[in-house]
């Protein structure tokens, strides 16, 4: 496992999950063109990038490039690394016809060629024991759950007015909203919001 300190961006869920089993790290999904077209996504894709940087990793076809140019547009250069996968035609497992350009995506690649990628795009690679020795705890379910964003009758309805006051995506789970409090902020700075 790669211990990674930027965020990475894929387009997708299949994408997130091949990645997530080669890099430990903050993956975010832009829904494919669902990023035109959702300013919070976008913000938190900033957020990110300012708090911990960026990798953006697309497919290697016309739209993942569309992609790609569209977030190289909207974040400043300083917070972001690019990482390219090598064109590999073929399909996908889980696809019965291969795509419009016959190109393997992220979710096609093997380990080794994602592992490559993001050494050449110049991840910066943590030791196991940095990432695992936090100053603070992270923050739990439990916590979200005692601020009632989790777990009470009310919960969908505070985490919404709470996902708003940070602009991030609407349609966000509590676990997603977990991943991004441990991942972007402070814990002291979170428990001030609750």
């Amino acid at each position: 496992m790669l211990y990674i300190k930027e965020a990475i961006v894929v387009e997708g869920r299949y994408d997130k999950n091949t990645l997530a089993q080669v890099a430990d790290t903050l993956i975010l999904e832009t829904a494919g063109f669902g990023i035109f077209k959702d300013p919070e996504r976008m913000a938190l894709l900033r957020r990110a990038a300012q708090r911990r940087g960026l990798i953006v990793l697309t497919d290697s076809d016309g739209a993942g490039f569309v992609i790609r140019n569209r977030i190289k547009g909207a974040i400043p250069a300083r917070y972001l690394k690019h990482a390219y996968i090598p064109d590999r035609y073929g399909k996908e497992h889980r696809k019965r016809r291969p795509g419009k350009e016959g190109k393997l995506g992220v979710e096609g690649m093997p380990p080794s060629v994602l592992e490559e990628a993001l050494r050449q795009a110049g991840a910066t690679f943590l030791e196991e024991t940095r990432v695992l020795a936090r100053q603070e705890p992270p923050l739990t379910k439990a916590d979200l759950f005692a601020a009632g964003l989790s777990g009470g009758p009310d919960s969908f309805k505070r985490r919404q007015a709470f996902l708003r006051r940070l602009e991030l995506p609407e349609h966000m789970s509590a676990n997603a909203l977990l991943d991004i409090l441990n991942s972007c902020y402070a814990r002291d700075e979170v428990e001030s919001w609750f």
